[in-house]
């Protein structure tokens, strides 16, 4: 089995004090990646930065306090990418991946914009690169024999089904007719994992806003996706949202996405 968690911290330092190390040591995951680290790795704790069995790769941004990813895996990775050949965005904290026994897994903090801003700019240009190189990571692993699965927080709620409060949100960032229409895009090379099985339904949200009830009356958005090539995706036995059992137990605004597969 493989099992691999996807999970935005919303700042690790304070996610840890919270309960995320508690998380962690209790986890059957054998990779597990993070998103909005927001930290140097110096600024970790030891047993945050590198915890008693497992393997890290931290990905902090040039710009302190922002973004940030990283990768644990109980396995040492066999390679470690850093940024996806980008002038602007390798530097940023968006995006790390590893190499492990015929898969590769990678880390992704997809920007979230705001309509009429330089953030919305910012987004659309990162999505116009990307794009492409998850073109062309599934063909070269493809010829090597390998598969991927790209995990994080995409910032995108693609379909209705995906966000509680859909028809209040048409205008707003995360669920733009363009960026939708771009995901779908994505999703005609790669397999949405938690949607393929969870076929009709509303949800599973993995983000509630930390105003309001939203958590206690699940108005969330799923933007935490598990995006594996079709040939790891047939292999997917289950996918869960850790979701916490009460408010007061949550270590950030998004819940833990867990995915098992078949080796």
């Amino acid at each position: 089995m493989l099992t691999v968690t996807t999970v935005n911290v919303n700042g690790l330092r304070a996610a840890a004090k919270k309960g995320f190390v508690d998380w962690l040591a209790q986890t059957e995951a054998d990779v597990v990646c993070l998103q909005e680290v927001r930290a140097e790795p110096h600024q970790l704790p030891d047993e945050v930065r590198e915890p008693a069995g497992w393997h890290t790769v931290h990905a902090p941004a040039a710009a302190k306090g922002r973004a940030g990813v990283s990768v644990y895996s109980r396995r040492e990775p066999e390679r470690v990418r850093v940024g996806f050949g980008s002038a602007e965005f390798d530097g940023s904290g968006r995006y790390v991946e590893i190499d492990l026994p015929g898969v590769t897994v990678a880390s992704l903090y997809l920007p979230s914009g705001e309509v009429g801003t330089d953030r919305q700019d910012e987004k659309e240009r990162f999505m116009a690169e990307f794009l492409p190189y998850l073109v062309g990571l599934k063909a070269r692993a493809a010829a090597d024999g390998r598969e991927v699965l790209v995990c994080g927080d995409w910032n995108i709620a693609h379909t209705e089904a995906d966000l509680k409060n859909w028809k209040a949100n048409r205008k707003s960032a995360g669920f733009l007719p363009e960026e939708r229409e771009w995901l779908t895009k994505v999703f005609e090379e790669y397999t949405d994992v938690v949607r393929a099985l969870h076929p009709g339904v509303e949800g599973p949200y993995s983000w509630w806003s930390y105003r309001g009830r939203a958590f206690d009356n699940d108005s969330g958005w799923r933007i935490d996706y598990l995006v594996a090539t079709p040939g790891l995706a047939e292999r997917a036995l289950k996918a869960v949202v850790e979701r916490a059992a009460t408010h007061d137990l949550r270590w950030s605004d998004h819940a833990p996405v867990t995915a098992v597969f078949d080796r």
